[in-house]
């Protein structure tokens, strides 16, 4: 795991910009795996960005999203789909269908969750993986007690994640969906690369855990300390539970500029 210490939000949707932009340039039709909520929005911001300035094109890639609330009508502004169309792919130049996520409204929920998986391995799995990390270390909703070698599947969303998600709906817990589909752990893993964001303060337990933590269910994120090549973009304020924060800078300050991240 390569832990990248920034100052801000602003700096790690940079970096991995980069790393997004260098992909591309030598894969065009690369598979991007696709996070929602706060912590990609400074990437996809970036990313932006320099589409409109013509240094990036996602005209030939492919997007899978992480996950999908269970029961959201498709046009709920709140429903994983309008969300990343509207924080990201709306803005660049994804052609038509090219980025598809879970169907919450499936009837048979165990067909599509198998379907999901089957339609990533027809696109030659994920290139490049985003993630976030919830304040109790999930990543997608793989929520604490997930299994290590889950697979997509429907879950149930804790109290603290539906409250972290209130924000979106109003404030109101109660609108939140209780359950999910997600990308599990194992699934999560297969990516080629995979690049997580964890931002401010209210992050610095779980990346803690998940950095310099033991690998267990309890915190599902430190799954990722198996992973051949993870990515952690950490700000300083969500670093600071973090015990070896200056062997981090000083690795990276030292790290050959043709390695890239």
């Amino acid at each position: 795991m390569e832990v990248i210490l920034v100052p801000d939000p602003a700096a790690a949707g940079a970096v991995a910009a980069d790393a997004i932009c260098a992909l591309l340039d030598r894969k065009p039709d690369a598979v991007l795996g696709l996070a929602t909520g706060g912590s990609p929005l400074a990437i996809y911001d970036e990313l932006a960005r320099r589409h409109r300035a013509g240094r990036v094109s996602f005209a030939a890639a492919r997007g899978f999203t992480l996950d999908e609330y269970v029961g959201l009508p498709a046009d709920h502004p709140e429903s994983y789909r309008n969300v990343i169309d509207r924080d990201f792919v709306s803005r660049v130049d994804f052609p038509p269908g090219a980025v598809q996520g879970p169907d919450g409204l499936a009837v048979d929920v165990e067909a599509e969750c198998a379907e999901y998986e089957a339609a990533i391995g027809r696109a030659g799995g994920v290139d490049l993986q985003i993630l976030g990390i919830g304040t109790d270390g999930h990543i997608a909703f793989n929520e604490p007690g997930s299994s290590l070698a889950s697979r997509t599947r429907i879950k149930s969303l804790t109290r603290q994640t539906r409250m972290d998600n209130a924000r979106f709906f109003g404030g109101d817990v109660a609108a939140v969906p209780v359950h999910c589909l997600t990308q599990g752990l194992a699934t999560i893993l297969e990516a080629r690369h995979v690049v997580l964001v964890a931002t401010g303060a209210h992050k610095a337990e779980a990346v803690g855990q998940l950095i310099e933590g033991p690998i267990s269910a309890r915190w599902p994120a430190t799954v990722l300390q198996l992973h051949p090549r993870a990515t952690v973009l950490v700000d300083d304020d969500a670093a600071t539970r973090l015990e070896l924060g200056d062997y981090y800078r000083q690795t990276y300050r030292a790290k050959p500029d043709w390695q890239g991240i």
